[in-house]
């Protein structure tokens, strides 16, 4: 039934009726339920119904239930299956760059971390100018393809002059040595255009020690946690980073979250919460195209003024927070 939707979805692109939409939402939380009961019976027949009636490439709710449908069913299934390997299928990292350029042009989400992100960073980096020699180091947790830093290389290069040069430093971990090259790459490229930007990149491999960073004397240093927590399983994970974080002495910490419970939870409060949370970006998704259609989005302050949000309607997705190291 799953490659008759894959291969329905350039004929069945379109809009669900309010009625269906529900109706699937409803089926799929059935479904999900006996899933957790390890129903299998019914789990299967259910699945069997939910993909004759949605597709990848439908309307958000198609689409949203599509992509839950395929994590119910890898849960079924065994490892051996090849439908499991279908489903759980990796892209490439030239279809994985692809996919996160397309999402970075059409959305607001990184837009606004990185924008909130970097201003944060220059604003510490200015509070430190008499003492810095305007040398600013910034270390990335998650420095993925870069894209966060062209924004910030030519806001400091409008800063410097012939006379008073800028340093900015960037070590950013990544995935593979690939990506690293590939971002080391764009970024220095980017960087040529400024001659009064002194720029340097530091690639490290995730897991690498902090030893390892190249430090100059009274930089200021930026430690940018942009949508990296998430990515990691475990709050011993998040402790060590945590603690890495501390042991840089940095000047300022950049946090940027997506909007969840990291408390222990049984698989159907999980399954709904990330329901809720999915449903309403996949319909801001939606709204973003075209680009003119964003009426959705807010910006508001939270905790006392010390966060700032992005949501659609009234769900919070994203918050952006700085902090000093005590």
């Amino acid at each position: 039934m799953r490659e008759q939707m894959l291969k329905l979805d350039h004929k069945r692109k379109g809009v669900v009726e309010d009625g269906k939409g529900l109706h699937l939402i409803h089926l799929l939380l059935i479904t999900a339920t006996a899933v957790d009961e390890n129903n299998v019976s019914v789990a299967a027949e259910n699945l069997r119904e939910l993909y004759q009636s949605v597709c990848l490439n439908g309307d958000s709710v198609q689409r949203v239930v599509a992509y839950f449908a395929d994590g119910l069913a890898a849960k079924l299934l065994t490892r051996k299956s090849p439908f499991y390997d279908m489903i759980m299928k990796e892209p490439t990292p030239e279809e994985e760059f692809l996919a996160h350029t397309d999402l970075y042009r059409v959305s607001p989400y990184y837009q606004f971390a990185h924008f909130t992100a970097n201003q944060a960073i220059i604003e510490a980096f200015e509070e430190e100018e008499e003492n810095n020699n305007r040398a600013l180091h910034v270390v990335d947790f998650d420095v993925s393809y870069g894209f966060q830093w062209p924004s910030l290389i030519q806001s400091l290069a409008e800063k410097a002059t012939s006379g008073n040069r800028i340093s900015l430093r960037i070590t950013g971990f990544g995935r593979s040595l690939d990506e690293l090259q590939e971002t080391e790459t764009r970024l220095i490229s980017f960087s040529k255009a400024f001659r009064n930007l002194v720029f340097e990149f530091q690639g490290l491999l995730r897991g690498s020690k902090l030893t390892n960073l190249r430090k100059k004397k009274n930089e200021t240093v930026a430690a940018n946690l942009v949508f990296h927590l998430n990515t990691l399983t475990s709050f011993l994970k998040i402790s060590e980073t945590l603690k890495s974080v501390h042991s840089l002495n940095p000047s300022i910490v950049i946090l940027v979250e997506q909007e969840g419970s990291r408390s222990p939870q049984s698989f159907l409060s999980r399954f709904m919460e990330s329901l809720h949370y999915f449903a309403a970006m996949f319909d801001s998704l939606d709204d973003c195209l075209p680009l003119e259609k964003s009426g959705g989005f807010r910006v508001f302050e939270r905790d006392d003024e010390r966060a700032i949000s992005l949501g659609w309607q009234d769900r919070c997705l994203i918050t952006a927070s700085a902090w000093h190291c005590i």
